[in-house]
């Protein structure tokens, strides 16, 4: 009997990617969702309609109890529970058929194979499988269009950050369609502890997007497990890029790849979560990045962050806790099967390392209606969640001499403060702080905290760090805040108002001591900038200003790449008690601005003009500008820019080439000696 031949396969790529969402990989292999039948045709059989079996198979040891092998023959309808094939259409050596997968099945790469009668299985390729959004019986289901198409296949996204008094963003191009970005997505997978430890259950688990998350967000960090980017919060980043620098995951995924799968240096909290909304969009689960202002790092797992500062009004480093300007993170959309359907929806995914989780750098996914009813006894990192929104502060002056701590103030409400994402559809900026917490002061925002506390049995311990119920209320005679006189921008003086108000009915002398640092938007001290004392005499209830003008000459070599500044003065009050005036400034960067010089369309060239102008007095050289956007060019475009003399304006002229029709996004990330990373972006509507 002479040898079967090797049939040959048609996947209908184009018909089966418009049908599953999947249009815009670039691939040659066929790419669908789970839970959605596709159609291929193949020939090299005789009487097709005849005993045909399939062989579906994904992982290292395909095997039918761990739903990792599907072997199934034609039927008349499409199986509810497993693999199924229905016949379409034969010919005299041409048979096609449609064949669809469970909508729990695992995800990843699979070998197709048929069987005829006896004869051993032939190979008909490999194809690709995702989650599926846009099918009802998919947990990782999204009923909403609009949001499906936001939170999967948008590769643009705007990342907040800055501090709660000045809110400022960037563009971030996720490129989850890119060239291999699926292939190394699928990769990172495999390099996991989990799979490293046991490939074969890893592997049946990749039907649930509640273990994927974790797995993913444990990998998008390199603790642990040689993942995709190492964190650096030093300020110093020689032998890798300056995590603000970045302007897309591309990029990172790319390097990470070339390298052998070496860990790419540098990144922080958003080029984490950026990283890792890029590689669950890419597989199907539906993701966003989330910015939280004022976020907490309770390391001790007590809903508590203890600051300290010393007499002179510097904030010392000590203990782990810290409370960062703001803080990003994930929410993946799916459902919590092991918490019940009150939990789906929004799940809190963070691949920053900040603390342990089982052992690993990684957390959640914690549902973020848990979050906000307080059950933080429920899977998965919820303690350290809630605490992120939702802590209270306590401030205490040190004093290293005698180690006596005495507290300055606490409050309930500066933690979790305008917890911000990007509109579904439109790039502006979304509230979502009460999702995640009930109305700040309120009493049921208190009964939740003490919930929370319970759960953790920390209502009834003693505590001997904790301030005291007189510490707690004693009332101070002054208060104190700075307001900012001008504008907040790099290159400009800062100019900001101390204001004192005596509360009391008698004159108040005070003694203030003031400090000015950068920082990083950790709030980590790097360099002492400026520092001064006053004493000053309040009549009763009178306030006073005090002008503070910090100049540029001042600041400029000690401002980190955060541009941060905090300023703070701590004021003792004769015969009263210690009052804290701080404030976080965070300095804007000169504009830039983009014009695109006539009209975008396919394939046609068209000229794109970046101007800025040097708002120094000093010249500013090694001028670098980066230009990156998808369907517009490929890669990343850079351009060298000759020094700028002060106030000189700058008029730097390219070309782009779109590939496709719609809105697209184009980002300019420009840097120099004085200004690192300014960013913005444009959006370009393309016409055919």
């Amino acid at each position: 009997m002479a040898a079967a031949t090797q049939p040959s396969t048609n996947w209908h790529l184009k018909e089966n990617a418009r049908e599953h969402h999947t249009s815009k990989f670039s691939s040659e292999e066929l790419i669908v969702r789970r839970g959605q039948a596709f159609s291929i045709t193949f020939n090299g059989t005789e009487k097709p309609e005849q005993n045909l079996i399939f062989l579906a198979e994904t992982g290292p040891k395909p095997s039918k109890a761990t739903k990792t092998l599907a072997a199934f023959g034609i039927s008349s309808t499409v199986s509810k529970e497993g693999w199924s094939a229905v016949l379409q259409s034969t010919s005299s050596n041409s048979v096609s058929v449609s064949i669809s997968s469970p909508h729990n099945a695992v995800i990843g790469r699979y070998k197709l194979s048929v069987q005829l009668g006896s004869s051993s299985p032939a190979s008909l390729g490999t194809f690709v499988l995702l989650f599926n959004p846009w099918s009802s019986g998919d947990d990782v289901f999204m009923p909403n269009k609009a949001e499906c198409e936001e939170y999967v296949l948008e590769e643009f996204g705007i990342i907040f950050a800055g501090n709660k008094n000045r809110i400022s963003s960037f563009g971030w191009n996720f490129g989850q369609f890119q060239g291999d970005i699926l292939n190394i997505c699928l990769s990172i997978m495999d390099r996991s502890l989990y799979y490293r430890q046991d490939p074969v259950t890893d592997v049946s688990h990749r039907h649930d997007p509640r273990y994927l998350g974790r797995v993913l967000s444990a990998m998008v960090n390199a603790n642990d497990d040689l993942g995709v980017v190492l964190g650096n919060w030093s300020g110093k980043y020689e032998g890798g890029k300056n995590p603000s620098s970045w302007t897309g995951s591309g990029e990172i995924l790319q390097s990470w790849k070339k390298s052998g799968f070496k860990p790419v240096k540098y990144g922080q909290c958003w080029v984490f979560a950026a990283v890792l909304t890029t590689v669950l969009r890419c597989l199907g689960i539906p993701t966003r990045t989330i910015t939280n202002f004022s976020s907490a790092h309770d390391a001790d797992e007590n809903l508590r962050v203890d600051e300290f500062y010393d007499a002179d009004g510097n904030h010392l480093e000590r203990g782990a806790d810290s409370i960062w300007n703001f803080h990003v993170w994930n929410e993946s959309w799916f459902t919590r099967n092991d918490l019940g359907p009150s939990y789906s929806g929004w799940q809190v995914l963070d691949a920053t390392p900040q603390e342990q989780s089982g052992g690993i750098y990684q957390c959640g996914p914690a549902s973020r209606y848990a979050i906000k009813e307080g059950e933080v006894d429920l899977d998965y990192d919820c303690p350290f969640v809630f605490a992120e929104v939702n802590a209270d502060c306590m401030y205490w002056n040190y004093d290293s001499a005698t180690g006596k701590k005495t507290l300055i103030f606490s409050t309930s409400t500066e933690i979790g403060v305008s917890i911000s994402t990007k509109a579904v559809g439109r790039d502006d900026r979304v509230d979502v702080t009460s999702d995640y917490k009930y109305e700040e002061g309120s009493a049921k925002e208190r009964d939740i905290f003490k919930k929370a506390r319970k759960k953790l049995g920390l209502e009834d311990k003693f505590d001997p760090t904790a301030p005291t119920q007189e510490e707690i209320e004693q009332k101070p005679d002054i208060s104190g805040k700075f307001k900012v006189a001008g504008s907040l921008e790099v290159g400009k003086d800062l100019n900001l108002l101390l204001v004192l108000e005596n509360l009391q009915s008698d004159a108040k002398t005070v003694n203030v001591n003031m400090t000015a640092w950068s920082t990083l938007y950790t709030r980590r001290p790097v360099n002492e900038i400026w520092k001064d004392s006053i004493s000053v005499t309040l009549a009763p209830k009178e306030e006073k200003q005090f002008p503070i003008k910090i100049k540029y000459p001042e600041y400029q070599q000690q401002l980190t790449t955060d541009k941060t500044i905090q300023v703070t003065a701590l004021c003792h009050v004769e015969d009263g008690i210690q009052v804290l005036v701080q404030r976080n400034i965070t300095l804007d960067n000169p504009a830039i601005d983009i014009q695109i010089l006539g009209e975008a369309k396919v394939n046609e060239e068209v000229v794109v003009e970046v101007a800025f102008t040097n708002p120094t007095n000093t010249e500013v050289k090694d001028c670098v500008l980066q230009v990156e956007g998808n369907d517009l060019l490929r890669g990343i475009l850079e351009l060298r820019i000759p020094p700028l003399k002060a106030s000189e304006k700058s008029s730097t002229k390219f070309k782009l080439i779109p590939s496709e029709a719609g809105p697209k996004h184009l980002l300019v990330n420009f840097s120099c000696d004085k200004f690192a990373d300014i960013k913005t972006f444009k959006m370009v509507n393309v016409i055919n």
